[in-house]
């Protein structure tokens, strides 16, 4: 196991922190790209604790890092990831191993994570580390394939239609996530209710639910007009809205193991 040395990520700014998450997922079956203003959008509505998140580093070098975030007795790990040319050396399972610590000292309870299923080394440490397969989650995209109208269903205050799923939503889509969205928006009547992100044409679904299918579409079509792409992240494995978008032409874009690590 290589020898590194784990520091607070706090101790690196937000610009060091988004190269550096860059960096970890470079090669990656999906690689992800940030700047400052995106790892600062994710550690504010995501509730990163850069206290117990972690930075690895070796000869004044950073070389991985592991982003914990904490939300009462449940945690998530946010993102974890090696340099391209470091990895395979134990440095993963050393920040994991230490945020799991660092969650304890937290009160926290539930360690939760996600991890492609493609991604089999991860996977393999994860169980080794005790984390259990709760369930898939599927990452949806719909482009060009329905026709909007003009909010049919009404606008409501988001506060009127978060959390009334009896699903529990996966951490990215939470209740307390969209409670940090100062962008989102909701639709509802008596058929259903849809909280969402819009920007640049693209509508990322945040909580949806509905008395069936039917009512589901309603929703869709009374996103705004000038939407051209929907967005989905980490629907679970049966969800409605999955089975509905890949009945209109959508793509499943990736299919994520979600686990757990009771503490």
């Amino acid at each position: 196991m290589a020898a590194v040395t784990l520091e607070p990520a706090s101790g690196r700014s937000h610009v060091e922190l988004a190269a550096l998450f860059t960096a970890g997922y470079e090669g990656y079956y999906m690689p992800v790209s940030i700047d400052e203003a995106a790892f600062s959008f994710m550690a504010g509505t995501w509730d990163y604790d850069l206290d117990g998140s972690l930075v690895a580093t070796d000869a004044g070098a950073d070389v991985g890092l592991c982003m914990l975030a904490v939300r009462g007795e449940d945690a998530w790990i946010g993102g974890v990831g090696i340099v391209a040319g470091r990895r395979g050396e134990g440095i993963g399972e050393q920040l994991m191993r230490a945020a799991e610590e660092n969650a304890r000292a937290r009160g926290v309870k539930r360690l939760w994570l996600e991890v492609l299923v493609q991604n089999e080394p991860a996977i393999g440490l994860y169980e080794k580390l005790g984390y259990m397969r709760i369930r898939a989650l599927e990452l949806w995209s719909l482009d060009e394939k329905l026709v909007f109208q003009k909010h049919k269903v009404p606008s409501v205050p988001v506060a009127d239609a978060v959390g009334r799923s009896e699903t529990r939503q996966p951490w990215q889509r939470a209740d307390a996530t969209v409670s940090n969205l100062a962008d989102a928006h909701a639709l509802s009547d008596d058929h259903g209710s849809l909280i969402y992100r819009g920007a640049a044409g693209t509508a990322s679904l945040l909580q949806v639910e509905a008395d069936d299918e039917d009512a589901i579409l309603q929703l869709l079509g009374s996103l705004p007009e000038d939407t051209t792409r929907l967005w989905y992240l980490n629907g679970p494995e049966g969800d409605p809205v999955n089975a509905l978008l890949e009945s209109l032409g959508g793509t499943q874009v990736a299919r994520q193991h979600e686990m757990l690590l009771e503490l």
